[in-house]
């Protein structure tokens, strides 16, 4: 499990009490707390719950790169197959990854992703509103059919995120992606919940004015893709 996290100090305790509840059925596995560049009591906290977890590991960006950065390096470290995600600040709650885990298991190897889809937002009413606005545009270029792929609780096999293009907003486009592969992406509803303390580190200009230059890339990107011809091997 791959858990991004940036001056989230006062979550790190109450989060990850909850991982270990929610995932002891899915043992043996790691959580990988990522640390883009806290300023902080984030670092040390970090340190000294991995003291007391053989499980958890933690990395540490030197200066902030973003949450798909922050996701690319977990995923990088990362030694299972397949990897759940989770945003830091609570509002995901990882009781659902064992229900997106079977899913993504059930669909079977030509599926990608299980990807989580918020209901009863809790975020404002602007957030909710910009959400809302770029999902509905994301949706009717990209034909993703998804609902919400702002919803940070992901799960899906590693091999098939490296194959994926790097760029900064990857984890919003990752159903469009993860299909332009090749590979099924399913959903299942996830109950979303407040941040426990703290507030977001992204702005109206973050989630919609460049997500709408990514969308173009993205857009772009499926065009380009082309099938794979079929290959031999010549023997003499």
């Amino acid at each position: 499990m791959v858990v991004p996290v940036k001056n989230e100090a006062g979550n790190i305790a109450s989060l990850l009490a909850e991982i270990e509840s929610a995932c002891a059925a899915l043992a043996p596995f790691e959580v990988i707390y990522v640390d883009d560049g806290s300023t902080d009591a984030t670092p040390n906290l970090l340190a000294e719950a991995a003291r007391a977890r053989p499980w958890l590991r933690v990395l540490r960006h030197a200066r902030s790169g973003g949450q798909s950065a922050a996701v690319r390096s977990g995923v990088a470290a990362a030694r299972a197959p397949v990897v759940a995600t989770l945003d830091g600040d609570g509002q995901n709650d990882p009781a659902f990854i064992p229900a997106l885990f079977a899913a993504l298991e059930q669909a079977g190897p030509g599926a990608g992703l299980a990807q989580g889809q918020r209901v009863g937002r809790k975020d404002g009413r602007l957030k909710t509103f910009q959400s809302r606005i770029a999902n509905g545009v994301r949706g009717r270029i990209l034909r993703d059919a998804t609902r919400d792929t702002g919803c940070g609780l992901k799960v899906f096999r590693r091999e098939v995120y490296r194959a994926l293009p790097a760029f900064d907003a990857l984890h919003r486009f990752m159903p469009a992606l993860v299909a332009r592969e090749g590979f099924a992406v399913v959903h299942r509803d996830v109950v979303d919940r407040p941040r426990f303390t703290g507030r977001s580190n992204y702005g109206l200009f973050d989630r919609l004015w460049v997500g709408m230059l990514d969308l173009a890339g993205v857009w772009w990107l499926i065009r380009r893709k082309r099938p794979a011809p079929p290959v031999t091997e010549v023997t003499p």
